[in-house]
C-alpha cells in the first residue's frame, strides 16, 4: 500500500488517491496528446435502469467507472432490503422510481448530504401512480420505504420542468412498465431538456416508443426488447480538459471515444469554449480540441440544459479574464453541495467575484495570476475537477482530491498522462 505519510513525494503514476490535498503544480509547456476519457455516468446510470426493467437482457459495453455507476449496479444486482446508494443523486433517484414498480418493503437511503436532497416532487408522483412510499424521517427527504404498485391509481401526473431533470428520467424509465402507461405533463418551462431527450432516445433503443407533444410525453404499456450498446465517453469528463486546453500554451488534444451527434447536453462545452479559444473537430476517434487565441471579452451563456459545465466555465473564464453574464443556474443550489455559494467563495481567491441578481449571475473576473490559498471541495467532484485546470495558470492546492471518484475516477491518473505534475502534501 502506498504510505500516504510521505506527503512530499511526487505521486507515483496511477497510484493517486486517500491523501488530504493535491499541488497541482504549475503546468507551462504544450498541452499535446491523446486521452481515454471515462464513459458517461449519465448514459450508464439509465441503461442499467432499463435493462433492470428488461428483465437484465441488455449487453452494456464500456459502463463507466464511476462510484455512482458501480454502486447502482450493484444495488440492482443484489436487491437487498436496505438500498444504501451512498452520495449517487442519480442512483437515489432511479432506483426509487424502480422500487416503486418492484419494491416490497426495501429502505433506500444515502448519506446524510443525499437524505438532505429534496425527493418530495418524485415521491408524490410515484404515490399518485400506486406506489406506498413512507418518509423514515424529515418529509420530502430520504430514507424511504417503499412498495411496489399493485394496482395502478392513474396514468397522468404531472412535474414541474424547471426542476431535476432526473426525477422526470426515473418516472419515464419505468412508464412503459406500468399496466396502463403513463402520460406526464410538465407543467413548467423545461430546464435540462437533453437529458430528457437522452432518456427517451435510449428507450427507443432498446423497443419502447413515446410521444412528445407540446407539453405531454406520452408512453404506452410496451415491453423493453433485448440488444446491445455501447456507453459514449463523457462530455462532463471532457469539459475539464476544454479548461486545461483554453488555458494553456498551444494545445491540441484529442480525447476519445467523443460523438459529433452526441445524446448528452454537456456537448454544448464544445460551443461555449469556441468563445475561449477553442475549436473541436470531429473523426471516427473522438474530438480533438485546437486552441485558437480567439477569446471574447464578456459572453452570456444560459446553463439550464447544462448546469454541471457551470463551474468549469467560471474558473475558465476567470482565469482568461473574461467577464460572464450567466442565468439557468438555480438547480446548482440542490446538487452535492450548493454550487453557487462554493464557487462564490472559491473563485474569490482567484480574484474574482460571483454576483447574484435575481435569476442572473454575472462573473467578474480579478487581476491574475493570483497566488492561490487552498481549494475547498465541498465533497463535490465537480468542485475538484473544475479548479484543477488552474494549474496552467499557477500552482493550485485542493483539498479532499478524491471527490473525483463519484465520476471520473480516473481523473489524476489522466492529467498526470499528459504531463501535469501532482504532489501530495
Amino acid at each position: 500500500m502506498y504510505n500516504v505519510n510521505s506527503c512530499n513525494a511526487v505521486i507515483p503514476y496511477f497510484k493517486y488517491i486517500f491523501c488530504l490535498k493535491y499541488l497541482v503544480k504549475k503546468f507551462d509547456q504544450h498541452l499535446l496528446g491523446t486521452v481515454q476519457l471515462t464513459s458517461s455516468k449519465s448514459e450508464s446510470n439509465r441503461a442499467l435502469l432499463i435493462n433492470a426493467l428488461s428483465g437484465n437482457q441488455l449487453q452494456l459495453h464500456n459502463l463507466s467507472a464511476a462510484r455512482d455507476t458501480q454502486t447502482m449496479e450493484r444495488l440492482l444486482k443484489e436487491s437487498g432490503e436496505v438500498w444504501d446508494v451512498l452520495d449517487a443523486g442519480t442512483t437515489m433517484r432511479f432506483c426509487t422510481a424502480f422500487l416503486a414498480i418492484k419494491g416490497s418493503g426495501q429502505t433506500i437511503t444515502g448519506t446524510p448530504r443525499m437524505c438532505q436532497r429534496p425527493i418530495g416532487v418524485l415521491v408524490g408522483a410515484l404515490r399518485k401512480l400506486g406506489a406506498t412510499i413512507e418518509y423514515l424521517g424529515e418529509d420530502g427527504y430520504p430514507p424511504l420505504k417503499i412498495s411496489g404498485i399493485k394496482n395502478q391509481q392513474t396514468s397522468l401526473i404531472e412535474i414541474p420542468g424547471n426542476i431535476s431533470s432526473q426525477f422526470i428520467s426515473a418516472v419515464l424509465m419505468i412508464g412503459p412498465s406500468l399496466p396502463d402507461g403513463l402520460t406526464l405533463r410538465l407543467t413548467t418551462e423545461v430546464f435540462s431538456k437533453p437529458y430528457i431527450e437522452m432518456t427517451l432516445d435510449l428507450m427507443r433503443r432498446f423497443g419502447v416508443e413515446s410521444l412528445w407533444e407540446g407539453n405531454e410525453i406520452k408512453i404506452a404499456p410496451q415491453a423493453y426488447s433485448s440488444g446491445a450498446y455501447t456507453i459514449e465517453s463523457d462530455w462532463s469528463g471532457a469539459s475539464y480538459w476544454y479548461s486545461l486546453a483554453a488555458l494553456g500554451m498551444n494545445s491540441e488534444l484529442t480525447l476519445l471515444g467523443l460523438r459529433s451527434e452526441s445524446l448528452q447536453g454537456d456537448q454544448e462545452i464544445a460551443t461555449i469554449m469556441e468563445k475561449l479559444g477553442i475549436k473541436t473537430t470531429y473523426d471516427n476517434k473522438g474530438a480533438t480540441l485546437t486552441q485558437t487565441g480567439e477569446v471574447a471579452g464578456e459572453i452570456e451563456i444560459n446553463f439550464k440544459t447544462c448546469p454541471d459545465l457551470a463551474q468549469t466555465v467560471m474558473v475558465t473564464a476567470a482565469a482568461k479574464g473574461v467577464t460572464l453574464k450567466m442565468t439557468g443556474l438555480e438547480s446548482l443550489r440542490i446538487k452535492e453541495t450548493d454550487r453557487i455559494a462554493a464557487m462564490q467563495n472559491e473563485l474569490r481567491k482567484l480574484g474574482a467575484s460571483l454576483i447574484e441578481e435575481g435569476s442572473t449571475w454575472t462573473m467578474i473576473p480579478g487581476t491574475l495570476p493570483v497566488t492561490v490559498e487552498t481549494i475547498d471541495t465541498y465533497d463535490d467532484h465537480r468542485m475538484a475537477m473544475a479548479f484543477a485546470p488552474y494549474c496552467a495558470i499557477n500552482d493550485i492546492t485542493i483539498d479532499d482530491p478524491s471527490v473525483v471518484q463519484k465520476s471520473y475516477p480516473d481523473f489524476w491518473k489522466d492529467f498526470q498522462s499528459v504531463g501535469v505534475v501532482i504532489e501530495q502534501i
